[in-house]
């Protein structure tokens, strides 16, 4: 019994849902998401800068696994009523109109939902819809045309669930295989900071609070409530200290707690200790930062060139 047969039917082809389609629904939706976090994980963290944080989130990816046999039926309810069921009921009522293969409309239906969602979390994210809507549209393929499949097979809903769960397993090794070889192939981009000249460095930077820092060619510098390293004394406990007055930079290579070039920053005085800036951003939008702390837990501070 293939697809046109199954939804040519009267009964099949109702613009609505059933329980088991719900059931469905959920099952995979929430089996798929384990595999979903872990890609986002890998391409997170492998593109974007992670400023000298230590676990890069493996710490929150790992509290999640554990309550994982809570959190996904709940997670894979909550995607069914957002957008596999909506996807469901406008594959059954295109079928009505167009007709054709229904594993095509199955397949084409998410875009819809995905739209409207797409709008809605692409902004929580920093994506442009060019990216929100076919993420958000690749999470609704799987478990709507699952819905299809377990109508189509008839199976119990404690069959579909048990799949689902099998599923789920395949599709996070799938996912953990693709995810590290795409890395090692050079698919997946890895991030790497702009390499800045030191005629680049000079000039003027902002941070948050009034945080100002004046870099000059000659290699002097003067601060205004800049961020610093706290003096080496049991006397301080915070992550840093707040200072200002004049001093002397210099680019500093392959150094800091993070490893990376950067900036040397000495102030006159003993209000805080040398500090390294690490160079993260763009060419086009260069960044000085300092993950003051613990990092797993630490104070980040971020510099701006004036113009920006």
């Amino acid at each position: 019994m293939g697809w046109g047969q199954t939804y040519g039917t009267q009964r099949e082809a109702r613009p609505t849902w059933t329980p088991d389609d719900l059931s469905a629904a959920a099952a995979l939706g929430g089996a798929q998401l384990p595999a979903a976090g872990l890609l986002w994980w890998i391409c997170s963290t492998t593109t974007q800068e992670d400023y000298g944080a230590g676990t890069g989130g493996a710490l929150g990816a790992l509290c999640f696994l554990l309550f994982a046999p809570l959190l996904l039926p709940i997670l894979g309810v909550l995607s069914a009523f957002a957008l596999t069921l909506p996807s469901v009921v406008l594959a059954r009522l295109s079928g009505r109109r167009l007709g054709g293969p229904g594993w095509v409309r199955h397949v084409v239906a998410p875009v819809v939902p995905a739209l409207f969602w797409g709008a809605l979390t692409g902004p929580l994210f920093g994506w442009s819809l060019g990216t929100s809507v076919p993420v958000v549209a690749a999470l609704g393929l799987l478990p709507t045309l699952w819905v299809g499949l377990a109508r189509r097979r008839g199976w119990r809903q404690w069959g579909v669930w048990l799949r689902a769960v099998l599923g789920s397993v395949v599709l996070f090794l799938l996912a953990f295989g693709g995810g590290v070889l795409a890395t090692e192939t050079g698919l997946i981009q890895e991030y790497e900071p702009p390499k800045l000249t030191p005629a680049q460095l000079a000039g003027v930077w902002h941070g948050p609070s009034g945080a100002e820092l004046r870099l000059r060619p000659d290699g002097s510098a003067e601060a205004v409530k800049l961020p610093t390293e706290p003096p080496f004394d049991d006397h301080h406990v915070e992550d840093y200290v707040v200072c200002e007055g004049s001093g002397t930079w210099e680019p500093n290579e392959d150094s800091g707690n993070d490893g990376r070039a950067g900036v040397l920053l000495e102030l006159d005085g003993d209000c805080g200790e040398d500090t390294h800036w690490s160079i993260t951003g763009t060419e086009g939008a260069p960044r000085l930062f300092v993950l003051f702390g613990d990092p797993d837990s630490g104070t980040l501070r971020i510099l701006k060139p004036a113009e920006s």
